[in-house]
């Protein structure tokens, strides 16, 4: 959990410059690329956070593939920080959050749905228009199946969760059922 609030750091601080600068999606375009680097690259994520590897050694090679690389002084800079810092590792948190506070920067925010049976594009479509609506904020909204939930839907947005499934109705009535009996 210390790592998640560490990476929420990280990233909340990075696009405070961002929006200083006028270059948040720059830096979050900047961020996914070194991600996918690591990803397409383990060995270059292992070179870096490997403590049985030289420190020194560790930051000439990720000095050698900032200089090759076109990222941007700040981003360069970041990135030296997390090493410095012995925070490299969390790279992928740290995107990711920083994603999450970009979209919400362009007023987009994500909302999940679960149903109990496939959707409609229709339907999502009125889910969407409804989530907008109520945020006041573009909806991107990630849909899956969850046949336990017998009928109806499950929607989260941000803390904010709408149940009306049947499933949760059934659980509410015998809640209340059992009051009844022990009143």
């Amino acid at each position: 959990m210390k790592n998640l609030a560490v990476s929420r750091r990280y990233a909340k601080a990075l696009i405070l410059i961002g929006q200083e600068d006028g270059q948040a999606e720059q830096y979050n375009d900047e961020l996914v690329a070194v991600v996918e680097l690591f990803n397409t690259q383990e060995n270059f994520e292992q070179a870096l956070v490997n403590p049985l590897f030289n420190k020194n050694d560790r930051k000439k090679v990720l000095q050698a593939v900032l200089d090759a690389t076109d990222l941007s002084v700040i981003m360069k800079s970041f990135l030296n920080l997390l090493f410095d810092k012995g925070r490299i590792g969390f790279l992928r948190d740290i995107a990711s959050y920083y994603k999450d506070m970009a979209d919400e920067l362009k007023g987009v925010v994500k909302a999940s749905t679960v149903s109990a049976t496939e959707l409609s594009a229709d339907a999502i479509n009125k889910i969407k228009d409804a989530l907008s609506k109520k945020t006041g904020k573009k909806i991107v909204l990630n849909v899956e199946q969850d046949p336990s939930l017998i009928g109806g839907v499950v929607t989260k947005i941000g803390d904010l969760v709408l149940d009306g499934s049947v499933k949760t109705q059934l659980m509410n009535m015998r809640e209340t059922l059992k009051k009844g009996e022990s009143v």
